[in-house]
């Protein structure tokens, strides 16, 4: 696992978002209005939208195409419809530096 730094909390307005590119992979960075801080692929198994742009509402962030329902803890899409999307490990350190935990085989892949 490679440790990689994105940024710091206070970049990342409460109830958004932010696109981190680490290698191939493109990461959906969302800050929860608690402050707790998710991340995962930045694209719906469905046809490929931005989740990124979607509506988050508890811990899911729903599709802004289709509605899809993908929670933010494990990145398992939501009954009735089926997928999965890859749910990073965060880490927010005491000065508010975000870490991602990232398999070096994922940020090599394309």
């Amino acid at each position: 696992m490679k440790r990689v730094h994105v940024g710091n909390i206070s970049e990342i307005a409460e109830k958004r978002s932010r696109v981190v590119r680490i290698g191939a992979l493109e990461i959906a960075v969302f800050k929860f209005s608690s402050g707790t801080v998710r991340a995962i692929e930045n694209r719906c198994p469905h046809k490929a939208g931005k989740l990124s742009e979607g509506i988050v509402c508890d811990h899911h962030v729903f599709c802004p195409l289709h509605d899809w329902k993908i929670n933010l803890h494990d990145g398992v899409v939501q009954a009735p419809d089926e997928g999965c999307v890859t749910a990073f490990q965060v880490e927010v350190d005491e000065n508010g530096d975000i870490y991602l935990h990232i398999a070096e085989e994922s940020i090599l892949a394309s």
